[in-house]
This record gives structure tokens, C-alpha cells and sequence, in this order.
């Protein structure tokens, strides 16, 4: 399965242009997270998916102030991986959901993949916010019996010390997602540095959970952070998942009712040093570098 088809030039990040003038500094310690945030659309309650339906759908001024929350609370971290973000439609007020997010949380990159388009409806997608720049940003489509479902890929560095990060949002059934966890081993098989991290919608015990890991270097991922729903949590459907080349420090679930998901953070140390911009100082206007594919 060749994927470079799918492969967008560096120059298609976006990235604030003064980011480089703010000084380089390494990064070998990395604070991640992962995040659904239900195109931000705050939630305390299954009632909330019946009396709250219709924001998936219209605009609703009070999610501005929510997402804004959300910025507040990544902002401590070097790369965020987003799921069920509106790439800019009605319903979010034709504002691209990651975008807003770097420039609240003040990231130098970011990156957002459209998944499934329904035009100026919705524009399902997942996003990345980084303080590294990435070498490579891929976008691969992933199968399903219904379109819509992808994974965005960045590789940080080159040779055998590049570090590849695939973020996911599987599909709801089974089948899908035994297909999709297929396609994640397969992006992931050449490197010995990785991190997969998303909403997966199956358990840390789940069989293709478990076929990931024994079919890759991945290490089993932690069994006792349940992140759904935010407001009673049973499930950890959301999960970070490392090599064995890289240490885990620290990992946790965030208590935060910004959406029917929790954030998964994790802290790590990589067995290499990654240059980042120590963006501090950085404006926040958030012009773009290109067009993203």
C-alpha cells in the first residue's frame, strides 16, 4: 500500500510567519494530547445529544466560548491531536475549529484534514496542533464501508531517528475499524519511533486494539483512564500509544466538561532531540503558509 500519493508539502502547513524570528530551542521531552472535541459543542448529560442536537447543524454563539476554553486548557502542551473538528461551515460559523485553536493556544503549526465534506453543512475533520515543525504532513483516507474516516499522518525528522504521529478517529463498527487498524500498521511498519493517538471507539481491551499491538511496536496502552462520556466516564475510548523506544513519564485523563469526550495527556521522552520554536513571544495572528490540500 503506497501512501506518498497522499503526501502534502511541508509548505502546505500552516504556520505563523514569525514563528522563526522567536528562536529554536530542542525538544526531547514532549507533553501530547488527544482530544474529541465534538466540533465544540460542550456537554453534561446523554439528554444533551436530543436538547443540543441542532448545534451539529446551526451556529450557536456560546461555542465560540467553549473552544476558547479548550485553548485555554491545550495551551501547556507541544502537539494536540483533534477529532470531530468542523473545518469551517454554517455550523461553526464558517470558522476553521483549528485554526481558532493555534492561535488561542498560540502553536506555530497546525494542520487540519477533511474527512467527510458536507459542504457549508459540516466539514468533519481532524486536526493537529504542533510546536515542532514536521518534515512530512499526510493525509490517508481510511476504509470503511461508509467514507469519511482518516488519518493524519506527520513525520518529524529523517533517516532512522524520524519520529512518525498518526492521528485517528475510527469508525463506530467493528469491521471498519479491524480494516483501519490494518492501515495504521501498515503507515506505521518502517519506523521505530511512533505515536498513534485518537478517538478509536473501542476499548484498550478490545480485540483490534489488541491486534495493533501484537502485529506492531506499539506498547499496550493504559487500561485505567476512562474518557467517556465527560460527564460520567466508563470507556477509554481514547487512547495514546507509543514505542517501546520512547518513555512514558506520565499519562492521565483530563477532568473538563468542554466535551461528551475527556482529553488524554500523556508526558514522554524521546530517545532523540527534535528542534522546536520556543514561540513564547509569537503574535497571535495566525496567517497561513499555503493552501492545505
Amino acid at each position: 500500500m503506497s501512501f506518498s500519493a497522499r503526501c502534502v508539502p511541508s509548505a502546505g502547513l500552516h504556520t505563523q510567519t514569525e514563528a522563526s524570528t522567536t528562536g529554536k530551542s530542542v525538544a526531547q521531552r514532549l507533553k501530547l494530547l488527544s482530544y474529541n472535541i465534538q466540533a465544540g459543542i460542550a456537554a453534561n448529560g446523554y439528554r444533551h445529544y436530543l436538547t443540543h442536537s441542532w448545534k451539529h447543524v446551526l451556529p450557536c454563539t456560546k461555542r465560540l466560548d467553549n473552544l476558547s476554553r479548550i485553548g485555554s486548557l491545550i495551551g501547556d502542551f507541544d502537539i494536540v491531536g483533534l477529532q470531530e473538528v468542523d473545518g469551517g461551515s454554517l455550523r461553526s460559523g464558517f470558522i476553521n475549529q483549528t485554526e481558532f485553536l493555534a492561535i488561542e493556544g498560540r502553536f506555530p503549526y497546525w494542520y487540519d484534514q477533511t474527512n467527510r465534506n458536507l459542504g457549508k453543512f459540516a466539514r468533519h475533520s481532524t486536526g493537529v496542533l504542533s510546536r515542532l515543525c514536521p518534515a512530512e504532513v499526510t493525509e490517508v483516507k481510511l476504509p470503511g464501508m461508509i467514507p469519511g474516516r482518516g488519518a493524519l499522518t506527520l513525520r518529524y525528522g529523517h533517516g532512522d531517528d524520524a519520529l512518525i504521529l498518526v492521528i485517528a478517529h475510527l469508525a463506530l463498527g467493528q469491521r471498519a475499524r479491524f480494516r483501519q487498524v490494518e492501515c495504521i500498521a501498515e503507515i506505521i511498519r518502517d519506523y521505530r519511533h511512533v505515536i498513534v493517538m485518537g478517538d478509536m471507539n473501542c476499548g484498550t481491551d478490545s480485540r483490534e486494539i489488541d491486534w495493533l499491538v501484537k502485529r506492531t511496536a506499539l506498547r499496550e496502552p493504559a487500561h485505567h483512564l476512562p474518557t467517556f462520556p465527560s460527564w460520567r466516564p466508563s470507556r477509554n475510548l481514547d487512547q495514546i500509544l507509543v514505542s517501546p523506544s520512547i518513555e512514558i513519564e506520565r499519562i492521565e485523563s483530563l477532568s473538563c466538561a468542554f466535551s461528551d469526550h475527556l482529553p488524554i495527556a500523556m508526558q514522554v521522552v524521546l530517545p532523540m532531540s527534535l528542534p522546536r520554536f520556543d514561540n513564547q513571544h509569537a503574535p497571535r495572528v495566525l496567517p497561513l503558509a499555503g493552501a492545505a490540500a
